[in-house]
């Protein structure tokens, strides 16, 4: 299959040629659903902070191989779909939801879905895996440190320090559509200090500066 015919494939038939639920798939189906670039990058930083997760457990675990790849898969790619659908469908009783429909008609696995409904706090959906929490977690938070980064003369992440995301988080009249709120409960959740958590999400899209465009 060549490039243009790539590009040329909607992420339905993507996914039916490969018959790979793997990165790729994801962000042909993201890409097709979403057109803007911010929520594209947010996508982007929420699967950095999300797969450095996965990598600590992995290690944690001691999996090495096919079966680290598919750990390592599954945290990157439930990240990068969690709001797909949210351009679309941005409404409370539409967004996870939909998306979460589409998945399902898909194939995508369970564990994905059910981690997308947890992000969302009025789903009812606990969140039960590890997975499920580190989801929650980093949304609102990875969001927050792109915030933190924009507004630096360099807008650079680069230049982000955690006291200073501290200071921030604060200030409610900053980046007020963060919910602060889910941002503390994230960090209780996965049973991490916030201070630590904030450090590991910064450090992890520090390293990933380049690709994030920050």
């Amino acid at each position: 299959m060549t490039d243009n015919e790539c590009t040329n494939m909607s992420a339905d038939a993507m996914i039916a040629a490969s018959q790979a639920f793997d990165r790729p798939a994801a962000w042909a189906l993201l890409t097709e659903w979403t057109q803007g670039e911010s929520l594209r990058k947010h996508a982007l930083g929420v699967e950095t902070c999300v797969l450095a997760y996965g990598e600590a457990e992995a290690d944690r675990l001691g999996l090495t191989g096919a079966s680290r790849e598919e750990l390592l898969n599954l945290y990157a790619t439930t990240a990068l779909l969690h709001d797909f659908d949210y351009e679309r469908h941005p409404t409370l009783d539409e967004h996870p939801f939909v998306g979460v429909q589409e998945l399902a008609r898909l194939g995508w696995p369970e564990a994905t879905r059910t981690a997308i409904l947890g992000h969302a706090t009025y789903s009812g959906v606990p969140r039960a895996t590890h997975l499920d929490k580190v989801l929650f977690a980093c949304d609102e938070l990875s969001g927050f440190l792109t915030a933190c980064a924009l507004v630096k003369p360099s807008k650079a992440i680069a230049d982000v320090e955690p006291a200073g995301v501290r200071k921030k988080l604060r200030d409610k009249a900053f980046a007020r559509g963060v919910n602060r709120q889910d941002v503390i409960q994230g960090a209780e959740e996965l049973g991490v200090d916030l201070d630590a958590h904030i450090a590991f999400c910064l450090g992890a899209m520090q390293r990933r500066a380049g690709e994030l465009g920050l």
